[in-house]
């Protein structure tokens, strides 16, 4: 006893040095970031003590702004993000294409997916470089590739031709015009689509005669319009564990997020169960190359199940969960692509008519994926939507080390000198203004901010200079990151479109002043006199009489 008690002076004394030491390395590194030098940079003024710039950031998709942004700071900006930490905002193809080509060295921080992580779980898409050594083994990319979305091309004219006869059916109940919110309908098909095309799973959401089930509840349950950016959801989103009263929301979250678990792991035990017994009637085995099923989640299994891959290579029941899980989030902004794209035509009513002409000239009501690609004015249609309404307006990156960013031209710092170069230090964040980069009028001309689908006809020159892995624009991203479903989401969008247009005349149920785009991450359509009401968007639509 004596000698513990002799110890504790011994041990306090380490105790306190290793706090103090611990405090000046936390210490260094804020200085390090606080001291970084995009502070030369000019920029807007800081708004928030806590907050910095991140809610005029987040909001930064008008092209009036960007402009002003422009002409005022430069293609590169100094803003603050949260706790007033310096961060660089950015137009500058030279810069971006820097940035997203050099993925591992600017990953997405962990803030930027904290509140996906609590919706999804650890995905293979918000928690990058977690599966980076097993990324070349067992990659997604085949299951997105021509052949495999060739296949699953007939689930998306199922879907949305099912969606087609309910309107239908609605407007003839209403009298020959049904006046909807679109965002409902879409998002249940979009929901079906993704079931059967990642999971093999039938949600039946669109089926009115159906109870939802318990996965398509918890679906609803965790996608519905989130609730205002405030102190509270900004707190618990990015520190979930000091969040020691949760709201309803996060509860049901919670419980949504267990369901979806639950059901998947059963589904993946499910489809092992029939790869070994299809193993063991083939005494061969299951190789790699033989990876047939047209589902995501049939594939990674059979991947991971496949003989020539090494034990060390192979992923948990988790991993495997987790890779697709990306899916689900792409259930929600496919929603949003297609709303956008109806609220575009709905104010183009000759691009609507154009379209029309070329739809109804396709021979059948069940075109294959070569068909829809041969579409010349669907795809223009498709490119400008995606172009003026990207889906995700805003994504984040952080700098892994201190690093010297290329520009496209000298720019004057805010002492009045001029650089030919941005220097970022380790830690600093790069905010990647996705929707205002698709607007800007140097690459897209006067009229950048007009939907219009001719310009596709003849794509400026300037615009090649983009890193965007898709029609030179930034809506699917570029470099290693770049999105790996875009194939997936085009001919997913040119089906809605082809299956909708050929039947439907569609007009805004408001006046068009009263659209406000809505939403940090996803923008989503709400009506300015009804914003609580969530997300929203009213058209009138009519049966098309055909001559």
């Amino acid at each position: 006893m004596p000698s513990l008690l002799q110890s504790l002076p011994a041990l306090s004394t380490v105790l306190l040095c290793a706090a103090v030491l611990a405090a000046g390395y936390v210490l260094r590194q804020a200085l390090h970031i606080y001291r970084s030098p995009l502070c030369l940079l000019r920029g807007p003024p800081d708004a928030h003590l806590l907050f910095g710039n991140i809610q005029q950031v987040a909001k930064v998709i008008d092209s009036r702004v960007l402009e002003q942004w422009i002409e005022n700071y430069g293609y590169n900006c100094l803003t603050r993000w949260f706790l007033s930490i310096p961060c660089l905002w950015t137009a500058d193809p030279r810069t971006l294409n820097h940035i997203l080509t050099h993925s591992y060295d600017y990953p997405k921080p962990w803030e930027g997916g904290s509140h996906a992580v609590r919706l999804l779980g650890p995905s293979m898409l918000i928690t990058e470089g977690t599966y980076r050594m097993r990324a070349p083994v067992l990659t997604c990319n085949p299951a997105f590739g021509p052949a495999q979305i060739r296949e699953l091309t007939d689930i998306f004219i199922e879907k949305t031709t099912a969606l087609r006869d309910l309107w239908r059916a609605q407007a003839i109940a209403q009298g020959g015009c049904l006046r909807t919110n679109v965002i409902e309908s879409l998002g249940k098909s979009t929901l079906d689509i993704i079931g059967i095309a990642g999971f093999n799973y039938r949600f039946d959401a669109l089926n009115p005669k159906e109870k939802p089930n318990e996965l398509n509840e918890a679906f609803y349950a965790m996608f519905k319009t989130p609730p205002p950016m405030t102190f509270k959801r900004i707190f618990g989103d990015l520190f979930p564990f000091l969040n020691f009263s949760p709201d309803e929301r996060s509860k049901k979250v919670a419980e949504s997020r267990a369901v979806m678990r639950r059901i998947g792991m059963q589904l993946i035990n499910d489809k092992k169960a029939e790869i070994t017994r299809l193993t063991a009637e083939n005494a061969g085995g299951v190789e790699k190359k033989n990876m047939g099923g047209r589902d995501l989640l049939t594939l990674l299994i059979k991947a991971n199940m496949a003989v020539d891959i090494p034990d060390s290579q192979r992923l948990s029941d988790e991993e495997v969960l987790s890779r697709t899980s990306f899916l689900v989030a792409g259930q929600e902004t496919m929603n949003m692509a297609t709303t956008w794209t109806l609220y575009s035509l709905t104010q183009a009513p000759a691009v609507q008519r154009k379209l029309r002409d070329e739809l109804l000239a396709v021979p059948t009501a069940t075109p294959t994926m070569d068909e829809l690609a041969a579409l010349p004015y669907l795809d223009a249609v498709v490119r400008e939507a995606l172009r003026m309404y990207p889906p995700v307006a805003t994504t984040l990156r952080m700098a892994n080390r201190d690093d010297v960013l290329p520009v496209t031209a000298p720019f004057v710092d805010r002492h009045g000198h001029t650089q030919t170069e941005v220097r970022i230090a380790k830690g600093n964040r790069i905010v990647v203004p996705i929707a205002a980069l698709n607007r800007l009028k140097s690459v897209w001309g006067d009229d950048a901010a007009e939907f219009k689908p001719e310009r596709w006809e003849h794509p400026p020159a300037e615009a090649s200079n983009l890193p965007g892995i898709w029609a030179h624009i930034l809506t699917f991203l570029g470099g290693p990151r770049a999105c790996i479903a875009t194939r997936f989401s085009v001919i997913e969008l040119k089906s809605f479109l082809f299956s909708l247009v050929r039947e439907f005349e569609f007009e805004l149920a408001v006046p068009a002043a009263d659209i406000v785009p809505v939403g940090t991450l996803i923008q989503r359509p709400n009506v300015r006199s009804e914003l609580d009401k969530g997300a929203q968007l009213p058209l009138l639509i009519r049966p098309y009489a055909r001559d």
